[in-house]
């Protein structure tokens, strides 16, 4: 058997033994701190009586305790980051039938708070090996209707927030950063979530830091957009006015609890050591496939730093002698877990093919009110390109030195076997 075969016949999808054969270790991110935080406010709920509730002492706490992570300004926890998109949109108070840019991946809770508030979304297209938008793509897409720009960051990976600022200042127009997957990134120093006009995160259980199942907050430095988005996630309550004052405008209860609190509470503290042993188990990796043509580590903007919710790699199809598909399944075989590709381009989903927002279908695209083209499609070949061209891993900052070694075994081995050239050039029918 010469060295092709060899390598060939060593992946697992063939036979051979698994790169990671026993099962990955999971987070492990809660543990006795969010317990005794959990314990402490349930004796004083049967020491008093008295039921823990929202916006009770607990939630203020957590409230500040975030706004000072990032670095001062003013927080309000939200029930979910869908919530706390809508509620940073809703404090802007864009005009109804007004265009809202929102980047082409992202969550479909990124998306569809743009036309429960009777607004138009647009979709510019990723700038090129991102799936980010930037500034030109973002300009190609800004009209006389538009009012709002959102950027998301999707895996924690910084957007090009100065250029994006940049062109939003020059026509005048806020920005809402969605930093729901962004816990902990930084571009140049700065933590997402500060250079934009108001900030959503999600605190659900999957994120880098949680409030329990569900949970978000928005962050902004402005105190009277504070206030507004106070009154927009619970039912426009009149919080920041003058006493006598009724609820003033028509919103949902999308308040977060002192229990969920009081968990997200014990969770910020352990934030900056998560992000930062998520950053060494990319950097572990990175520097163990740094010599394989088949994967590629994407280039960022200079000054990123990402928080890696995700940790995606661009799998350089021109030098495998397989496709894509036949490579990850070989990955797959190997024990490493990861999505194939990114698949949330909620524009491109049935819900806003078929315009199905409100009871009647259309709305509000259809409305007489809204100027522009009511049909207008967004093909976004970039963003369709970046996801087809990368997986996304799992990783967590649970992994040591045994994980990243035996990822880095599984992408070294799918190397030699499928690298144009390489040992394993000479495919066979049964390696693909």
């Amino acid at each position: 058997m010469d060295s092709a075969d060899r390598a060939l016949s060593e992946l697992a999808v063939n036979g051979g033994p698994k790169a990671r054969r026993k099962p990955w270790p999971e987070r492990g991110h809660v543990g006795r701190e969010e317990k005794a935080a959990v314990d402490a406010l349930f004796d004083r709920t049967i020491r008093t009586g008295r039921m823990f509730e929202y916006n009770g002492e607990p939630e203020e706490a957590f409230c500040r305790q975030f706004a000072a992570f990032m670095g001062g300004g003013f927080a309000d926890a939200v029930n979910s980051g869908t919530s706390a998109v809508y509620v940073a949109l809703r404090a802007l108070e864009p005009a109804p039938f007004s265009e809202i840019i929102v980047g082409p991946i992202t969550d479909p809770g990124g998306l569809m708070p743009v036309p429960l508030m009777n607004c138009i979304p647009v979709i510019p297209d990723a700038a090129p090996g991102s799936y980010s938008p930037g500034p030109e793509q973002i300009e190609a897409c800004i009209t006389p209707r538009t009012s709002a720009i959102v950027v998301a960051h999707i895996f924690g990976e910084p957007a090009d927030m100065p250029g994006i600022l940049e062109l939003a200042r020059r026509h005048n127009l806020p920005v809402v950063e969605d930093c729901a997957q962004a816990h902990g990134a930084r571009l140049d120093g700065k933590l997402l979530g500060t250079f934009g006009d108001v900030a959503a995160f999600s605190t659900m259980f999957g994120k880098h830091f949680n409030t329990g199942g569900q949970g978000g907050m928005v962050y902004t430095p402005s105190e009277d957009r504070y206030w507004k988005c106070r009154r927009y996630s619970d039912r426009g309550k009149p919080f920041g006015l003058a006493e006598g004052r009724s609820n003033v405008a028509a919103s949902m209860n999308l308040n977060l609890n002192d229990l969920s609190s009081v968990i997200g509470s014990a969770q910020l503290r352990k934030l900056p050591g998560i992000v930062e042993r998520r950053r060494s188990v990319v950097r572990r990796v990175s520097q163990g496939i740094s010599g394989l043509t088949t994967v590629r580590v994407p280039r960022l903007l200079p000054g990123a730093e990402p928080s890696y919710w995700f940790w995606r790699l661009e799998v350089r199809t021109e030098n495998l002698t397989v496709d894509k598909a036949a490579y990850c399944k070989a990955l797959e075989a190997e024990g490493v877990l990861f999505m194939p590709d990114y698949g949330h381009l909620p524009h491109q989903q049935e819900w806003y093919r078929n315009r199905q927002v409100f009871g009647r279908p259309g709305y509000p695209w259809t409305a007489a009110e809204y100027t522009g083209d009511r049909d207008r499609s967004f093909p976004c070949p970039n963003a369709r390109a970046a996801a087809e061209r990368c997986i996304n891993l799992t990783i967590h900052e649970s992994w040591g030195d045994r994980e990243s070694q035996d990822l880095v075994r599984a992408l070294t081995k799918l190397d030699r076997a499928y690298a144009k050239g390489g040992e394993g050039a000479r495919h066979s029918a049964r390696g693909g």
